[in-house]
C-alpha cells in the first residue's frame, strides 16, 4: 500500500507544494511547528531514511538545501533547522523548520495554527524562490 506522501507525489491528495523534480518533492507540513515548516521527500518510496541508497539520499540534501534558501528568502528566521524522525509516515522525509528560537523544533510542540489561504500564499511565495 502507497504512504500518504505517495498519494500527494502521484496528485491524490492535495498539497502546498513548494518545490519537485523527477526524484523529491516538497511541501508544506499541514502540521506546522513553525510558518514554513516543510517536508523533503523523495518519490521513490523508501520507509527509513538510512536505508535510502546513497545517490538519492544526497540528493535530498541538495534538493533540501535548496528549499530552505528559498524559505530563508521569504520567512524571517535565524535559521532553517533540519530534523529527521522518519516514524510517523512510512517514507523517509526530512524536516526543514524555520525558527527564530530552537523551541520551535520541537517535535512534541503543539502546531501552529494557519489558514489553508495563508498556506496557499506561503506555498507560492516560496515556490517561487526555489531555484532548481
Amino acid at each position: 500500500m502507497a504512504s500518504i506522501f505517495t498519494e500527494i507525489i502521484k496528485g491524490e491528495i492535495p498539497s502546498y507544494k513548494i518545490a519537485e523534480d523527477d526524484r523529491y518533492y516538497a511541501f508544506l507540513d499541514i502540521r506546522p511547528l513553525a510558518k514554513g515548516h516543510t517536508l523533503v521527500v523523495p518519490k521513490q518510496e523508501v520507509d527509513y531514511l538510512f536505508d535510502v541508497e546513497d545517490d538519492l539520499l544526497g540528493g535530498a540534501m541538495i534538493f533540501a538545501k535548496r528549499v530552505a534558501k528559498a524559505l530563508e528568502s521569504v520567512i524571517d528566521c535565524k535559521r532553517v533547522g533540519v530534523m529527521v524522525i522518519g516514524t510517523e509516515v512510512p517514507h523517509a522525509h526530512i524536516h526543514l523548520i524555520p525558527f527564530q528560537k530552537e523551541a520551535q523544533i520541537d517535535i512534541t510542540r503543539k502546531p501552529i495554527e494557519m489558514s489553508s489561504e495563508a498556506m496557499e500564499a506561503l506555498a507560492a511565495e516560496v515556490r517561487a524562490k526555489v531555484a532548481l
